[in-house]
């Protein structure tokens, strides 16, 4: 155990197919991430990430928010199962719940998310359509520690991409998803590094 314990311990949560879940798997089964995995939730039984989770050898778990009758009681609940694997970092990738302030609060400074967007702009849903209304020439993801308001904590790492002239929301959404699953995993390597200079 106290091998392991030598790698950044992670655990990430889902809603989805986990695409960015699975670019972090991947760096880390490639010797590109110095971490362990040691779980992967999701909000929804029907997620397709927790099958890949689950053939990767990760322990993959639901804690179902329809279940809960409240906001508090269901983020209760799910703090209590991940603070059971005593990870140094939860990650959000593509957690579709607003997280509670009491939650945010216990995991400060370990909660990390990516959002879809060169952050302070395009705080928020449909950040690709709303890139190209803006006449922006340049877009792309951040990734950020995650505190009490949406889309504002401080931004550890982000990958940029230009707006062509013919894009639309979804051509420029492959475009940012490719380097999403990029810069992920280095943001995560980033910050493993600091942690042990």
């Amino acid at each position: 155990m106290t091998e392991s314990r030598s790698k950044a311990r992670l655990v990430i949560l889902i809603s989805g197919r986990g695409s960015n879940m699975r670019s972090i798997v991947e760096a880390a089964n490639q010797g590109q991430l110095d971490v362990d995995i040691a779980a992967v939730i999701s909000n929804r039984p029907d997620a397709a990430g927790l099958e890949y989770a689950q053939q990767a050898g990760i322990d993959a778990q639901v804690i179902d928010h329809k279940l809960y009758d409240s906001r508090e009681s269901f983020d209760a609940a799910m703090a209590e199962v991940i603070d059971s694997y005593q990870p140094d970092f939860v990650i959000l990738a593509g957690f579709m719940r607003i997280l509670t302030a009491d939650f945010v609060e216990h995991f400060a400074g370990r909660l990390i998310n990516i959002h879809p967007s060169l952050l302070p702009k395009f705080k928020g849903l449909h950040t690709h359509q709303r890139a190209i209304e803006a006449g922006e020439t340049e877009h792309g993801a951040s990734v950020h520690f995650v505190t009490a308001e949406l889309d504002d904590g401080p931004v550890i790492l982000q990958a940029k991409v230009p707006v062509l002239a013919d894009d639309d929301a979804d051509t420029l959404a492959a475009r940012v998803l490719e380097q999403e699953h990029l810069l992920y995993p280095a943001a995560i390597q980033k910050l493993i590094s600091q942690q042990t200079e």
